[in-house]
Formats: structure tokens, sequence, C-alpha cells
């Protein structure tokens, strides 16, 4: 049997306040393409559809459209879908009725049964093969919290020791259903032990103290665990068959060097014969400029001296990130860089400033005690920190700009 892994496509998303639609739409059917051409028999997405719990009405359109082309151009399609930590788990499982008519299986919560307890059998799906034999189980685990978990007695963390208990009790199901040369994959949405994490875009999960969860809770009987929530594709504890296939689209520019891909994944019985990256093509470029915070004169430089492909359909020109390094404050920053860039196929998203803190001569830098800090009014603060940063008293115009905001009541604020 061959599937196909993905996640984490965060439908919806905006960088810096630019909509995505086209570049999602790009990997959507781009994706189309390759389930027909691999003859792919299942489609696995781990999590994280869409970028928030309230996702939008063209978000929504977008992946449902999908799965019901999917379904029309590659008929022995299966589709398994479970909720991250960013979907809306009812909203997620709301269409499931009709979706099951497209052989697609939603798991958005932990099912329970009358008496409250957890329905395992409605968390192993069957993975069928285009003969139509089950060819492989698939432990569908969506994110989990707290109140989705079973009850553990332990001396350790019940959040963790809770998920490894489900997966457990999932596992015990599924061999008591799968038959010889039928393979179990798991999916699930979670941070692994050892992950390598983008600080920019992914949300971190911590509950109960705990953000990492041990690859101890994959059972040897499992041949591949489809992971998603990390956005960087990558294997996990150096086990190959524990992947993450990582998100089709930088979702900032922290992530403008990773591997953006999905995973081919080829089953032979009970065993993984092969796993294959297969590039996702990208619609539109992230440009960081430079590579490294520069001086604002060097950065202004470079800036019109960039030469970009003449392009005239806006949603197919990069996104660019300006990256300076300041002494002072610069009010008329925005617009000098505007300037610099003005005639030129590029969207200015972000602009990023550094400065390096400096110390002046006779500052002391050690910490203030509490009892020295209840001396201290705001505007000692805000001058203390404008010396920490600029090595310089504060301008009599910006002083007279706080002086007047501490005056200001909090409702006339605009």
């Amino acid at each position: 049997m061959r599937f196909i892994h993905t996640s984490d496509w965060h439908l919806g998303q905006t960088l810096h306040n630019f909509e995505r639609g086209f570049e999602h739409q790009h990997f959507l059917d781009w994706l189309l393409d390759t389930l027909s051409s691999e003859q792919a028999e299942g489609l696995l997405i781990s999590g994280d559809i869409f970028d928030n719990a309230n996702p939008s009405a063209a978000s929504q359109k977008q992946l449902y459209h999908f799965l019901q082309q999917a379904k029309a151009r590659v008929p022995q399609l299966n589709i398994v879908i479970i909720a991250g930590n960013h979907d809306s788990p009812g909203r997620l499982e709301a269409p499931g009725p009709l979706l099951e008519t497209l052989d697609a299986t939603v798991i958005g919560f932990v099912p329970r049964l009358p008496d409250g307890a957890i329905d395992l059998e409605k968390l192993v799906v069957p993975l069928k093969n285009k003969l139509g034999d089950i060819a492989a189980w698939c432990l569908a685990i969506p994110f989990l919290r707290p109140g989705d978990l079973p009850h553990v007695e332990t001396d350790g963390d019940p959040y963790m020791e809770g998920i490894a208990l489900l997966y457990r009790q999932a596992l015990a199901h599924a061999l008591t259903v799968r038959q010889p040369s039928q393979a179990i994959v798991a999916l699930g949405h979670c941070h692994m032990v050892g992950g390598e994490i983008s600080e920019d875009s992914e949300r971190r999960i911590v509950i109960g103290g705990t953000e990492a969860l041990s690859t101890s809770m994959f059972d040897p009987a499992i041949a591949y665990a489809a992971l998603g929530h990390l956005h960087l594709a990558q294997s996990v504890g150096k086990q190959a068959h524990l992947r993450y296939c990582g998100s089709p689209l930088p979702m900032s520019f922290a992530e403008v060097g990773y591997p953006h891909q999905v995973l081919r994944v080829d089953l032979i019985g009970e065993t993984v014969a092969d796993i294959t990256p297969l590039p996702v093509p990208r619609a539109v470029e992230l440009l960081r400029v430079p590579q490294r915070p520069a001086p604002l004169d060097e950065v202004l430089a470079v800036l019109e001296s960039l030469e970009l492909p003449a392009n005239d359909e806006p949603q197919r020109q990069p996104y660019l990130e300006v990256r300076i390094r300041l002494d002072a404050p610069e009010p008329g920053l925005r617009a000098r860089i505007e300037a610099a860039l003005d005639g030129k196929p590029v969207r200015l998203a972000k602009i990023e400033t550094s400065f390096t803190p400096k110390i002046a001569p006779g500052v002391d830098s050690a910490p203030a005690s509490l009892e020295q800090l209840e001396r201290l009014q705001p505007d000692d603060i805000f001058n203390r920190l404008y010396r920490s940063r600029y090595d310089a008293d504060t301008p009599a115009d910006l002083q007279a700009a706080f002086a007047e905001l501490l005056l200001t009541p909090a409702g006339e604020i605009h």
C-alpha cells in the first residue's frame, strides 16, 4: 500500500497581514496532481488543517473542495484527518457524515461511549488498498488535551503518561482486529523529545509542565508514525519511521530554508518498505535582505540595487523581510525603506530592527533591588531603558511625548 503523509497546512494563515490563499491553492492543486501521479491509496493529514479555531469561509471551502476533487481524481483514496492544536475539534468534525461519503475520516475529539469510556474502535481506522482490501490500520489520535485522556494513577506526569496509555490502548485494539500482513500506522499531533521547533510560527504546547513527549510511547509494532505540529521535516530520535513531514509552506521568515515537502510511504505487509520526500514547489518566494542585520545605510544601498524578475501579478510577488541594526530610533525608517523599494516587484512584509545593548560608563548594570524599584517613577524607568539601549540621554521631545502619554486617560488613547 502507498500513502501520502502531510500536515500543518494552516489554511487561512496570513503573513504579516498578507493573505496566502493563492499559495495554499497552489499547494493543494500540486497535491491533487501528486496523489494521482503517485497512485496513492491513502492520504494522512496530521493536524493543523486550519490556522485558527475559527477559520474563514474561504479556507473551509478550500479544504472541502480539495477533498471532493481528491476523491474524484483518485477513487481508491482513503483519507484520514486529525485535529491539531490550532484546529477546533468540533468544527473539523461537523461535516463528518458528509465526508464519509468521500472515504474521509475526521477525528477531532477523542470519542466516548455512553458510559464515558473512550471509544477505541473509532480511533482505529482501516486503510484499504486499490483492490478494496484492508492493508493497514491507522491509530488516528488528534491533539490531546488533559480531558481527552484516560485516568492514570501515577507519581509522574499524568499528561505524558495518559497520552502513552491512550496510544497503548488504541494499539491493543488494533492488534485484535488486524490480520497477518496488515501494518499498523499511528497518526499524531504533538511535540516529541528532540524535535526542532520554529520559534517564530509554532505555538508551544505546554500542559502540566510537559512540552515534549518521549518516543517510547510508540510501540515497535507501529510500522510508521505520521506526526504533525513541527514545521521542519525531520525524523525523531534517529528513528526513520517516526516522522514529521513538515509544513508545505514556510509559515514565517524563519522557515525560508526548510525543505517543504510531503512524504510518500510504501508499505509491504506489516513493514515500511520506503519513505520518499516529495518536494513542494514554492509559489511565492520569501526574501530576507540582508541575510544578517546590517546598518541602515548599507541596507538601503542593497535594497536600491536589488534586482528582481519583472512580475505584474501581485499575488506572485515575493515577500520581503528587511533586517536592520540601529544605534538609535529612526522615526522615518519605513518611509526610507519604501522609497528604496519604489517600483520593485516585491511586497514589504516585515522590518526587523535590532539594537546592540550598551551600558554607558558609570551606569550600574546590576539588577535593582525591590526597594530601589519601589522608588522609581515611570519616567525614571523610561530614561534608564533608553540610556541602556542607546548610550545617550533621552531626547527632550521624546521625554515630552512620554509625559503626555502618562497624563492621558486610558480611554482617550487611540
